[in-house]
C-alpha cells in the first residue's frame, strides 16, 4: 500500500487463535503493514471477550473453533459483539469452508462481517484488504464458500435465469445490504411488495431450508457468485 493510501491511523486488530505456529505467523505478516497494528491476542474465546473489552480494537480476525469448546467459539463472539460493541468489525479467518459457518456469521447481517479462508494467508495483501473491507462496514465471503452454497443448493446452471425482471432488481439491492424499507424507497414500491418478490426469490432459487440457514443472505451470495462477484472481495460494501 502507498504512502498517499496509508490511514493516518493505523487499523487497530485484535487477533484470536489458539494454534501458536498461525499465530506467530500471522502476526508477522500483519507486521509488515503500517496500516495494521496488531494490539491484543487471544486463543480462547473468554480471553478473545476480556481482551477486546480492553483494548477497543477496530477488527476481530478470529479463528473458528478455540477453547473451551472447539465448536464456533469465533462464531459465538461475533454474535455477542454485535450486540455488546456493534461497531466493531469481525473476520473470521478459518480452515472449514463450511457453509453454515459463514450464513451464522452473517445471520444478523452481513455488514463488518467477513469469512476467509486461511489459506488466503499466502496473499497478505488480500487478507489486508479484508481488514480494511469489513472495517469499513463492508462484507468478505470466500470464494471456496460461495462456491459450496451453489452446490448445496443442489442447480447445475443459472441460478438466476427463473427470476423476473423485477425480482433480479431487488435481489440485486439485497445482494448490497439494503433493508427492505431502504429497497422500497429505492424502487418507489411498498415494503410489502418487496418482501412478496423476496419470498418468491427465496422459493425459486430451492435455497436449503435449514432455520440454520440465513436464505436471505444465501440468495445474495448466489446473486453475487452468478454475476461474477461472489469472491474473496466485497459482499456487501453498506448495510441499510
Amino acid at each position: 500500500m502507498s504512502a498517499e493510501t496509508t490511514p493516518a491511523r493505523p487499523l487497530r486488530v485484535v487477533l484470536a487463535e489458539d494454534g501458536d505456529l498461525v499465530r506467530a505467523g500471522v502476526l508477522a505478516l500483519l507486521e509488515r503493514f503500517p496500516e495494521i497494528s496488531v494490539v491484543g491476542t487471544a486463543t480462547s474465546l473468554d480471553e478473545l471477550l476480556r481482551v477486546v473489552d480492553d483494548v477497543h480494537p477496530d477488527v476481530l480476525l478470529t479463528d473458528v473453533r478455540m477453547p473451551p469448546g472447539f465448536s464456533d467459539e469465533g462464531i459465538q463472539a461475533a454474535r455477542r459483539l454485535r450486540t455488546t460493541r456493534p461497531e466493531l468489525a469481525v473476520l473470521v479467518l478459518t480452515q472449514y469452508a463450511d457453509v453454515e459457518y459463514a450464513l451464522d456469521l452473517t445471520e444478523e447481517g452481513s455488514a463488518g462481517r467477513g469469512y476467509l479462508l486461511k489459506e488466503r494467508v499466502a496473499d497478505a495483501d488480500e487478507l489486508v484488504r479484508a481488514l480494511h473491507t469489513v472495517a469499513e462496514g463492508g462484507s468478505v465471503i470466500d470464494e471456496t464458500v460461495v462456491e459450496a452454497l451453489l452446490r448445496a443448493s443442489r442447480r447445475r446452471a443459472g441460478p438466476l435465469d427463473r427470476l423476473t425482471p423485477r425480482e433480479l432488481d431487488v435481489l440485486s439491492h439485497v445482494a448490497q445490504g439494503m433493508s427492505n424499507q431502504a429497497i422500497a424507497d429505492g424502487l418507489f414500491v411498498t415494503p410489502r411488495a418487496v418482501e412478496k418478490h423476496i419470498n418468491s426469490i427465496l422459493s425459486k432459487l430451492d435455497l436449503p431450508g435449514d432455520e440454520s440457514v440465513n436464505r436471505r443472505v444465501a440468495a445474495a451470495l448466489v446473486f453475487l457468485s452468478s454475476t461474477g462477484t461472489g469472491s474473496a472481495t466485497p459482499v456487501a460494501q453498506r448495510a441499510t
